[in-house]
């Protein structure tokens, strides 16, 4: 995580430099259109590692192997739609609805194609990374993820002295790097995992059993997908490039820390399913609240040198700021920070199976995003407050998804307030209060302000979540740990 964090800052400061503002906002809005599914693939990923991890579960391995070639299916069939749909809906609005200079069109075309085929990549290799991620192999997914980091630095240093047009050549690169990236995950889960290798053979009824939970889940994720890349389209419409190359900084940022905390959750989900599914629901229970509350601790504690030196975070590490890049940085942490922190709630209810009726409602919660968004930008807000609407709307919607999973898994709404959210508060504003006197006590401008605010946010963090945070158990398992070393 470490690496592919240190990696991922140094290759967008190139790329920034190397493309230039414009075409780095070119690239966000376009390629935004079709990568922004990886987000909805993302949880559709989620799914099939759930059945895959209840098969590891009977031991029945033809049984685990009908649900790995099922699941190829469905990615393919994915595939197929949304080639369909970006061939036809995505040209059409890239070339008459979209706020692009007229002599970077041509460009932007490349990038649309390009970012497809990475996608394609991605979807096919998906039934091979939840292999392995049911399996609990955290080592290869950790050596694949470095490899994948130092082939994007690779092509951030190809674009960087290449006297080609970059827009196009980084396009086409990036989708080479992620073949390359997912080749790997297929050998590695080939080789290893009995359930991948040989014919491939699906099976009619347990597609359909798969499809209907993907397909759910896939509503929901579609949501999310609308509510981030719909609202990229709405300010390219609205407020042109420039805003989307404010938004693509931030949304790189995003990046990092969403690495950062899916890896963490990639170690937590299998244990809950497993535990679920096996009847331990008391086990499930207490690792959903303690996951919430540990992910909510590391998000905040990686948010809170942004909240206060944005600015001069953006400069030393881009060189270029694009206009309002500090801004979008500050509230897209924030908006993550909501989002991610009930994501084991969402694990808890794919893992007892039936999720129509909880799509339904949260995404009829969560959907209202865009439009709100929508009708503001119209009224001539400015516009980050989609922004604001997002956290708005997402606070509602988490509060849904916890009496949606009480009433689906029996999941005690008191026992989640009690050992998750009110664990989250006072460390988070104590760090808060600590940091704000502090950063009226540091110099203006000093490019090392950030570095003392970080050092403090860190020990802050750990001093007051071991005290207000913990509970006993927890401090006597860590003490344990230290005693061993």
């Amino acid at each position: 995580m470490l690496v592919m964090m240190v990696v991922g800052l140094v290759t967008s400061r190139v790329i920034l430099q190397a493309l230039g503002v414009t075409d780095w906002g070119v690239y966000g809005a376009v390629s935004g259109v079709i990568t922004g599914f990886m987000l909805v693939m993302n949880t559709v990923a989620s799914a099939i590692t759930r059945y895959i991890t209840v098969g590891l579960g009977k031991g029945d391995r033809e049984h685990l192997k009908t649900v790995f070639g099922t699941s190829m299916a469905i990615m393919a069939a994915f595939c197929c739609l949304l080639v369909l749909l970006a061939e036809s809906a995505g040209l059409w609005y890239l070339y008459h609805k979209m706020d692009i200079p007229p002599e970077r069109l041509g460009a932007a075309a490349h990038v649309l194609q390009a970012s497809m085929l990475m996608l394609i990549f991605n979807l096919l290799s998906i039934p091979y990374t939840a292999v392995i991620n049911a399996h609990e192999h955290m080592s290869a997914y950790a050596g694949i993820a470095i490899l994948e980091a130092v082939l994007k630095l690779g092509v951030a240093a190809m674009v960087w002295f290449s006297s080609a047009d970059r827009l196009i050549l980084y396009a086409w690169l990036l989708a080479l790097a992620a073949l390359v990236s997912r080749i790997a995950y297929v050998l590695y889960s080939r080789s290893h995992f009995e359930e991948s290798r040989g014919p491939l053979h699906g099976s009619l009824a347990l597609a359909k059993e798969m499809g209907g939970f993907t397909g759910w889940n896939f509503v929901g994720s579609a949501t999310y997908m609308l509510n981030t890349q719909g609202i990229n389209q709405l300010m390219n419409l609205f407020f042109g490039v420039g805003a989307n190359a404010a938004r693509g900084v931030a949304d790189k940022v995003e990046q990092v820390v969403r690495q950062f905390a899916t890896n963490i959750a990639l170690a937590v989900n299998p244990q809950l399913t497993k535990s679920y599914v096996g009847g331990n629901k008391s086990y499930a229970y207490d690792l959903a609240c303690k996951a919430s509350k540990y992910y909510f601790w590391v998000l905040w504690a990686l948010s809170l040198p942004f909240l206060f030196e944005a600015e001069t975070i953006l400069r030393l590490w881009l060189g270029v700021v694009p206009p309002g890049a500090a801004v979008f940085t500050r509230l897209t942490l924030v908006c993550f920070l909501v989002d991610f922190t009930p994501g084991t709630l969402t694990i808890l209810e794919l893992a007892q199976g039936s999720v129509k009726r909880y799509y339904l409602i949260t995404s009829a919660v969560a959907v209202l995003v865009f439009p709100l968004t929508w009708v503001l930008y119209a009224l001539d807000f400015p516009a980050h407050v989609g922004y604001l609407t997002f956290i708005a709307v997402y606070l509602v919607k988490s509060a849904v998804m916890l009496r949606m999973v009480h009433m689906d898994t029996g999941l005690p709404v008191k026992k989640y307030l009690k050992e998750a959210l009110l664990p989250m508060l006072a460390p988070s504003f104590l760090t808060l209060a600590v940091l704000w006197h502090l950063w009226h006590l540091l110099p203006d401008g000093a490019w090392w302000n950030f570095l003392v605010l970080a050092a403090f946010d860190v020990l802050c963090m750990v001093l007051a979540a071991w005290i207000y945070g913990l509970t006993k158990g927890e401090k006597d398992y860590l003490l344990s740990k230290f005693r061993l070393k």
